[in-house]
């Protein structure tokens, strides 16, 4: 058993080490060829082949004489020689139950004799090989010629991966070298504490102004300079390595590490202003900690826990983060919803629509409703739109997810029209939809397909969408208005608050935000704001909703004050559409 884990393991590393090179599917290479065709010469054999040995398959890198791309593992000999340290011969394939039945032995080759092709860590990565339609043997000194190809074959590959593994912007190693420096002090040093300083210069809207204002080119020269002040500030042992566009990479090694001090020192130096073409450009940093011990976590998760305490850096007051298992839990969820929402998109059982009524405070009519998505995950339940709404909005999925709530949304307000129950219908928007310069073609569109009177529509939008591009996001608005279609601002109160764009947007409605109805019970502060808000609505000619209404008190407070309609738990939850018409105090109202 003990053997077993040992081969599954360093098979595991071997994989890692081939594919850290990314030669596998890569496009033909002159040098290789060159090798090649001089082992085809050399060694008088019609074929010669650079084949590397993936979990798989054996594929050819180079080849001379055969037209095969790869073959199935299992059936190749070069599987079999990087099990050895010297040249691997079969004198005559046919005959070898190894490998009788092999494509190889079916297009008519009999001789094959391969060198395998080790890292400096002793990985083997597959073979350079020639093969023969004769069943024959090496002849004298042709070993040796076999094997200092070979030698030539990874000394090529080591060149060209060299070239890979510095950042031809700064000149400092990137995260491939990293992980080789990581691989080589687990193999000398097992047991050792190190440490991986992940280091931000620049937020990401920081680095987009830069870039911007002075030239993408500037952020290249900014963090060659950073690195150098970085790298001086750690000290001597310290290695750096620039693994992103504004970010880098500290290996502490030693004794008595102490990761926090070192992270404050880079913030400190950090704190001074960068020229950058003359400019001064202060740096806003930083930096994730991760100490681990050599050996016992792989290089790419050190890399990665790392990074991802850098990402919680980013959001602490201190500029500093330790690796937080817990956080690096939430990202994998994370990472994990989006990797599945995709399919969700595309299931008829995982996603759904719910409806919260809209109330007249008035009279307490209902007088719309409000559609929410949910998304039962087939192995994690119930998932709270507050968890992988925003997630998915930052993605290229936010697109078909609107288009997915705008289809659902309309087709049930086709089906309560068809039951002589019409209801009118609200629907969210992101800011990133309103940045599509076709949303609201499409909105229209499929409106038009259901047969649905856009006037029975509204399209709920954030102040934040405001401040992408006002211009756009005015047009759509505009152009959807003029089919009929409410305009709403939700959660008003939160966002970008510019009442010189308010006055041009085409909105009928303000929603205000449920945080401030919540607390103006309790908060004098907030009563004022919501009563001040609804006051500013009527002026301006919108109809007022307050959201989260949850007490008669509340209830009856903007009531008072002449706000028109409320959403909240008071009145209902929200509900799926064949609940929507029983029972309950605002779901049955007419």
């Amino acid at each position: 058993m003990a053997k077993l884990l040992d081969h599954v393991v360093n098979e595991e590393a071997r994989l890692n080490a081939l594919r850290d090179l990314r030669l596998l599917d890569s496009p033909p290479s002159d040098s290789f060829d060159r090798l090649t065709r001089l082992a085809s010469q050399l060694l008088a054999a019609p074929v010669s082949t650079i084949s590397l040995t993936d979990s798989d398959r054996q594929w050819f890198k180079s080849k001379v004489g055969v037209d095969l791309t790869e073959i199935p593992r299992e059936q190749a000999p070069c599987a079999y020689a990087i099990e050895g340290d010297g040249v691997f011969v079969v004198p005559d394939l046919s005959v070898d139950p190894r490998f009788i039945g092999s494509p190889l032995v079916q297009s008519g080759i009999r001789f094959y004799a391969g060198a395998p092709l080790f890292t400096r860590e002793g990985h083997g990565l597959g073979t350079l090989c020639v093969v023969d339609d004769k069943a024959r043997n090496l002849r004298e000194g042709e070993e040796q010629v076999l094997l200092d190809l070979a030698g030539m074959v990874m000394s090529q590959i080591e060149l060209q991966n060299r070239v890979g593994r510095v950042d031809p912007v700064t000149g400092y190693a990137n995260q491939f070298q990293l992980f080789e420096d990581l691989d080589d002090l687990a193999r000398r040093e097992p047991g050792a504490p190190a440490t991986l300083l992940s280091v931000d210069v620049l937020s990401p809207t920081r680095t987009e102004y830069a870039a911007r204002v002075l030239g993408s080119e500037c952020v290249g020269t900014l963090m060659q300079q950073a690195l150098g002040v970085v790298l001086r500030a750690a000290g001597n042992s310290a290695r750096i390595y620039h693994a992103d566009r504004t970010r880098c990479v500290l290996l502490l090694e030693g004794g008595l590490l102490d990761s926090a001090a070192s992270a404050d020192r880079v913030t400190t130096v950090l704190r001074d202003p960068i020229s950058c073409s003359g400019v001064p450009v202060s740096a806003d940093p930083s930096v994730g900690i991760f100490d681990f011990v050599l050996g016992e976590v792989s290089p790419r998760d050190a890399f990665k826990r790392a990074s991802n305490a850098a990402d919680d850096a980013r959001e602490s007051a201190q500029g500093k983060a330790r690796y937080n298992p817990a956080s690096d839990q939430r990202n994998a969820r994370r990472f994990a919803l989006l990797n599945d929402f995709n399919a969700a998109l595309a299931a008829s059982d995982q996603l759904s629509l719910v409806y919260q009524p809209r109330i007249e405070l008035a009279s307490g009519r209902r007088c719309g409703v409000e559609a929410l998505i949910r998304w039962t995950h087939p192995q994690l339940g119930a998932v709270s739109p507050g968890e992988f709404v925003p997630l998915v909005e930052q993605t290229a999925l936010g697109r078909p997810m609107t288009d997915w709530v705008v289809r659902a949304a309309i087709a049930q307000a086709r089906r309560w029209m068809a039951g002589g129950t019409p209801m009118p219908v609200s629907i969210n928007a992101s800011a990133m939809n309103l940045d599509e310069e076709d949303f609201a073609e499409r909105m229209l569109a499929t409106a038009t397909r259901a047969g649905i009177d856009p006037a029975h529509l509204e399209l709920e939008f954030t102040e934040s969408a405001i401040a992408r591009d006002p211009d756009r996001v005015i047009g759509q608005l505009r152009e959807l208005q003029a089919q009929g279609v409410a305009i709403a601002i939700d959660d008003f109160g939160t966002g970008y608050s510019n009442l010189s764009y308010l006055q041009q947007l085409p909105v009928s409605v303000l929603k205000i935000d449920q945080a401030f109805v919540r607390d103006m019970l309790t908060s004098g502060r907030d009563r004022l704001l919501v009563k001040t808000m609804i006051a500013m609505g009527h002026d301006l000619g919108y109809r007022v909703v307050a959201e989260g209404i949850e007490t008669q008190a509340a209830f009856d407070m903007l009531a008072e004050w002449g706000c028109d309609e409320g959403q909240g738990y008071l009145m209902s939850r929200p509900l799926p559409a064949e609940q929507l018409f029983a029972g309950g105090r605002a779901a049955c109202a007419a």
